[in-house]
C-alpha cells in the first residue's frame, strides 16, 4: 500500500473536487508541487492556471503546511498577509492505519468576510469532503 502522505501529495487531483474551480474553464488537472516554495494549482483545459496554495512546510511522511490564497470573495488573494494556512498531519496508528487531520488556521487574516471562508471549508463540501474522497482512495482500509 502506498503511504498516505505520498498519495496526498502525488494524487491530490484525484480527490480534489473538479467543481472547486476558480478558472473560467473546466479543470484538466490539479498539480501539487512537492517542495517548500511549490504551489498547488489547477490547470484548465485551455492551459490557464490558478495557483491557489503555496507549500510552506513539506515534512514527509508526517506533515504539510500550505497557504490558502483564496479570498472571502472566492477569488485569488495575492497579498500573503491576507491568507490563512492549513496543516495536514499524518499520524501512523498501526501498520495499516494512518490518521489524517487538517487544521485550517489564521482565517481572520482574510479580513472582512473571513467567516464565509470558515463556513465554506467547514461545510460538507469543504475539508470533510476532501478527507472522505481521500479515504476512498484506500479501498478496504481506513486511511
Amino acid at each position: 500500500m502506498r503511504a498516505p502522505f505520498k498519495v496526498f501529495t502525488e494524487d491530490f487531483g484525484s480527490f480534489k473536487p473538479r467543481e472547486h474551480n476558480l478558472l473560467a474553464v473546466p479543470i484538466a488537472e490539479t498539480i501539487f508541487e512537492p517542495r517548500v516554495g511549490g504551489h498547488v494549482y489547477d490547470r484548465g483545459v485551455d492551459g490557464s492556471e490558478c495557483r491557489w496554495a503555496r507549500v510552506l512546510a513539506y515534512d514527509p511522511p508526517d506533515r504539510l503546511v500550505l497557504s490558502w490564497d483564496i479570498s472571502p470573495r472566492w477569488q485569488i488573494e495575492t497579498d500573503p498577509n491576507k491568507t490563512s494556512e492549513w496543516e495536514v498531519r499524518f499520524t501512523a496508528e498501526t501498520e495499516n492505519r494512518t490518521r489524517v487531520e487538517i487544521e485550517h488556521r489564521n482565517l481572520e487574516r482574510h479580513g472582512e468576510g473571513w467567516e464565509g471562508v470558515r463556513s465554506g471549508v467547514d461545510s460538507d463540501q469543504g475539508w470533510p469532503l476532501y478527507l472522505q474522497r481521500f479515504q476512498d482512495l484506500f479501498p478496504g482500509k481506513a486511511a
